[in-house]
């Protein structure tokens, strides 16, 4: 590339200045183009890579990163992420707000940057995506799903009510991960099992839901640890969290040493784990995702039973049968394993804890996806379409000292996601290169297939003739498995056993091995427990039991169709294979993003870069194998657009403007600069460069001239637009504050140019003040004051405010406190300010009758009852009556016997004590009538409406 000779010249100079540039500027570090920043920390895209063949260089531009803290580097759009083993302060909200709505490659490789990526483009294309997450257990896979969902949760619109779906979301993973997740040798959170969450977006780009797919939870792990590994954590976070009434409740202590499926791994106490806390998170959880206390109390009586369960021990009696002879445990299953001997019943009850177990598993997601489900658009009755984003975050390949049927359905997921990558990649290359009209080159790259076919193929397949021992009858064992792989695919080139190997291989193959060669190279599966596992069938008479069981999740979990149907139960090897299937499908149908995780060593410490692991980690990751086909065309492709607007300063044609199509403008730049017509391709819309080598010397010129030819002058110029902008800014300051101070002085005057936005600024900010000081009820006397300019406006708006309130307070009242307030009015204007104990009375309100038991003759037809003491005429003689007052007469009755009628015609007055006494005279024809009442007020006013005569009543001095 041609440069001008003066800017060569000065490359002395631009190391020191380039030195101190990259330590005041950290984002300096991240940029290729930077001169010193590539020689020491590498390239933020491995596909700028001189030596891109080279795994040497591959691991020699990650090793230099990684020890400047920079995890994450690009293969294209693919991230590669290094687990650092300690926390780094890229994770902040102000870390999202920056990548949010950022071209893909305008800042520094991260997670957000793949996140937001996918978000945009759903936004604007309207279409689905997926972030396929993969690496080894400890890489930090279920760490990266975590913060991609931190990301949506902090930077997509919401609003009071998806707050509670984002809440869901968030919170769902401390509960798949209490059930899900364990302590193993290589990662102390590590996920056994399979996880896809689609989260559904609405049309304006808010999060309204989510759905979980669940994949192989490793059930196995239930009954067996290996030494240094623990159960699933849930089991540790309810002894150690658990309260205490709880425990009690579930028959449990709080040690884990008391109970065998929790010390096989002899390390129940975890120093990096903290399972009272983690068990706070998800109680916490289970509150929000919408769990009953009738869930959780079936739910933890399941963890609690498979603890007990755990705990059961066999002897052998005179028959060869295993019986129980403590029965505290459990009771009814010494009646269903006395049939089997000892070994065939320890198998037996731990077949039952993993089915319980596994089952309960699939029903904790399935209610945890009925929580998130989208119920804002039904409840809307929106119908509009609706976006996903899934994020997969599954199991890597695996190769241990001995692996098992786990390791060999795990490592085949990886193949079917191996060919997917592959084909997917190569079908976006191809389809961009046919998009800008360049001429598509073949690539030759390992198609994989092979090895899949060997897997899954009908009738042919390793996994359909696993199937097959395990159903025909007879007598099958994992070495008659091995015999029939070996009949049927030992011809296979991928596939070899102790007997098929050569003299120099067999020694390294056990005689019931056999080994696969997998696109990441060769692992040897002891087919010992391949049968079982596979099977993994319960007696009919245990599910029989568990089919009737009181608890609620177990029923649902065995259902008794399944007694019913004479059909074989599909196998564990069939149902993830078919599970795999709908999976590769979902994923097909989706635009994908790819997130590669790493584990730089085995003893999690920062800045350990191990080269051995981290080779062998890229080789079945297929990362290479990836970059080769993203560089065997182009190295670099931009927009034409984006080009020019970073390089134009290079050509004094494009400079400081391009006023022409951008085609044709980086067209006359790189013929400037000097480009060779083998290092690029001019296509539709953007620029092709094929080597990097090209694409860093016009970084280099570009940043030449920017940080010192331009450096002068440019600051100049800028300063210049920045006093500019300031003295422009000051001058409209002024103008406004003197217009305002115009309007101050003209406040008082009607309307006119001089006043009018003074006014209206006041209205606004009295108006905005008084929103914040409205009365909140009818009592409520209390108003802003105005300022004299808008005492007219504040008067009517009182008004409106006050008769608002009154209608709202009205519209509030129901029938039975409007006959109450009548009431109270009655008796307001009989009593108020002449009866003591009328104040007291004002809040208690008025019954209809104040009698327990209404046995009376005139009961149907009774508008009020109370009891009373009626006083004789002659001697004044106290004696209990009920005072029954109807529609047209009054009553004093005595065990159901009227012993007097009064009519209301007859009835000319009625006067009460000013003082607290509770007695009533009442003047009727033929004589008066005392009586002594507790509800004084209410039975006068009770009285008064029905005979309608308030005016009779008098308040009155003396006897």
């Amino acid at each position: 590339v041609l440069i001008d000779v003066k800017l060569l010249t000065l490359g002395k100079v631009l190391k020191t200045h380039w030195y101190y540039l990259y330590q005041a500027d950290p984002f300096l570090r991240y940029r290729e183009g930077a001169l010193i920043a590539r020689d020491r920390v590498g390239v933020q895209d491995f596909v700028l890579l001189d030596s891109h063949t080279s795994e040497a260089a591959f691991l020699n531009n990650l090793r230099k990163r990684y020890q400047e803290n920079l995890i994450y580097t690009y293969i294209g759009t693919l991230l590669v992420s290094v687990n650092p083993y300690k926390e780094l302060d890229i994770y902040t909200v102000t870390q999202m707000q920056l990548y949010r709505g950022v071209n893909f490659f305008e800042l520094p490789p991260h997670l957000y940057a793949i996140a937001d990526n996918a978000y945009r483009v759903m936004c604007s294309e309207y279409n689905n995506h997926f972030i396929l997450i993969s690496g080894e257990s400890g890489a930090g896979k279920t760490e990266a799903s975590k913060k991609i969902l931190q990301y949506y949760a902090v930077t997509c619109p919401t609003t009071e009510q998806l707050q509670v779906v984002r809440d869901r979301l968030l919170l769902s993973n401390p509960v798949l991960e209490a059930f899900g997740n364990a302590k193993t040798l290589r990662n102390d959170n590590s996920s056994r099992f399979g996880k896809y969450m689609d989260i559904q977006f609405d049309f304006k780009g808010a999060p309204v839901g989510g759905h979980i797919l669940s994949y192989l939870i490793e059930k196995s792990r239930v009954v067996h640890q290996n030494h240094g590994e623990r159960n699933f954590h849930i089991f540790y976070q309810l002894l150690e969290g658990g309260e205490k009434d709880l425990l009690c409740w579930l028959g449990l202590e709080r040690n884990p040493q008391k109970y065998a499926y929790l010390v096989q791994g002899r390390c129940a106490k975890v120093f990096s784990i903290n399972d009272k806390n983690d068990w706070k998170i998800v109680r916490k959880a289970f509150s929000i995702i919408d769990f009953t206390e009738k869930d959780l109390e079936h739910l933890f009586g399941i963890v609690a039973s498979v603890l007990h369960l755990g705990n059961i021990q066999f002897e052998e009696d005179s028959n060869g049968h295993a019986i129980i002879r403590n029965g505290t445990q459990i009771k009814w299953i010494s009646k269903v394993l006395s049939p089997l001997n000892v070994d065939l019943a320890f198998y037996a009850r731990d077949a039952v804890a993993k089915a319980i177990y596994g089952r309960t598993f699939t029903w904790l997601v399935n209610k945890i996806n009925g929580s998130l489900a989208n119920k804002v658009g039904s409840l809307s009755g929106d119908s509009t379409r609706k976006t996903v984003i899934g994020l997969l975050d599954i199991y890597g390949f695996e190769v241990l000292d001995t692996n098992s049927f786990e390791q060999f359905c795990i490592n085949y997921c990886n193949e079917k996601l191996q060919q997917l990558l592959i084909e997917m990649t190569l079908k976006a290359e191809q389809e961009e290169y046919e998009m800008e009209g360049i001429e598509w080159e073949p690539i030759p790259y390992f198609n994989n297939k092979i090895i899949c076919d060997l897997v899954e193929q009908k009738h042919k397949g390793i996994i359909s003739i696993l199937d097959e021992e395990c159903l025909r009858p007879g007598e099958a064992t994992d070495l008659s498995f091995l015999e029939k792989l070996e009949e049927k695919v030992g011809d296979h080139a991928h596939f070899v056993t102790r007997k098929l190997a050569d003299q120099k291989t067999r020694k390294s193959i056990d005689w019931v091995d056999f080994r696969l060669l997998h696109y990441a190279g060769e692992v040897t599966y002891c087919a010992v427990g391949f049968l079982e596992k596979n099977n993994d069938l319960l007696y009919r008479n245990l599910k029989e039991v568990l089919c009737n069981s009181k608890n609620g999740i177990v029923r649902d979990c065995f259902l008794l169709s399944e007694l019913d149907s004479r059909r074989r139960p599909e196998t564990v090897a069939t149902q993830f294979k078919n599970s795999l299937m709908s999976l590769i499908e979902i994923l097909m149908s989706k635009e994908p993003s790819y997130i590669r995780c790493i584990k730089p060593n085995e003893n999690k410490e920062p800045g350990k870069f191990d080269d051995c692991l981290i080779r062998h980690q890229v080789k079945y990751l297929g990362l290479m194998e990836h970059l080769r086909v993203r560089r065997a065309g182009f190295a670099y492709r931009r927009k034409y657009e984006h080009f020019l607007r970073r390089y134009k300063s290079l050509c004094p044609a494009t400079w400081p403007h391009w006023h022409g199509p951008a085609a044709e403008g980086v067209e006359r730049l790189i013929k400037h600069i000097g480009y060779k017509p083998e290092e690029y391709k001019l296509g539709r819309t953007k620029i092709f460069i094929r080597f990097p080598k090209t694409l860093f010397a016009t970084e280099d010129a570009f940043e030449i001239r920017k940080h010192l030819l331009g450096m002068i002058p440019l600051e100049a110029c800028w300063r210049g637009v920045l006093a500019r902008k300031e003295a422009k800014k000051r001058t409209w300051a002024v103008q406004i504050i003197r217009k305002f101070i115009q309007g101050f002085i003209n406040r008082k005057k009607p309307l006119c140019p001089e006043n009018v936005e003074f006014v209206r600024l006041v209205q606004y900010k009295y108006l905005m003040k008084l929103r914040d000081h409205i009365p909140r009820n009818v009592l409520d006397k209390s108003w802003l004051q105005p300022p004299s300019i808008l005492e007219e406006i504040s008067e009517m708006l009182q008004k409106m405010c006050i008769r608002n309130l009154v209608r709202k307070y009205c519209r509030g009242v129901t029938p039975e406190r409007k006959v109450q307030l009548q009431q109270k009015a009655v008796t307001s204007a009989i009593f108020r300010g002449k009866k003591e104990g009328y104040q007291q009375s004002i809040n208690l309100p008025f019954a209809d009758t104040r009698l327990s038991e209404e046995v009376l003759i005139l009961a149907p037809y009774s508008q009020y009852a109370t009891p009373v003491v009626k006083y004789d005429r002659n001697g004044f003689k106290a004696r209990e009556r009920l005072l029954v007052l109807t529609q047209s007469s009054a009553y004093v009755v005595e065990m159901a016997k009227i012993k007097q009628k009064i009519d209301y015609a007859t009835l000319k007055g009625n006067s009460a004590n000013p003082s607290g006494a509770a007695s009533d005279a009442w003047s009727v024809q033929g004589g008066d009538v005392i009586l002594q009442c507790e509800h004084i007020f209410e039975m006068v006013t009770k009285l008064c409406m029905l005979a309608n005569k308030q005016n009779l009543v008098k308040v009155v001095k003396g006897r």
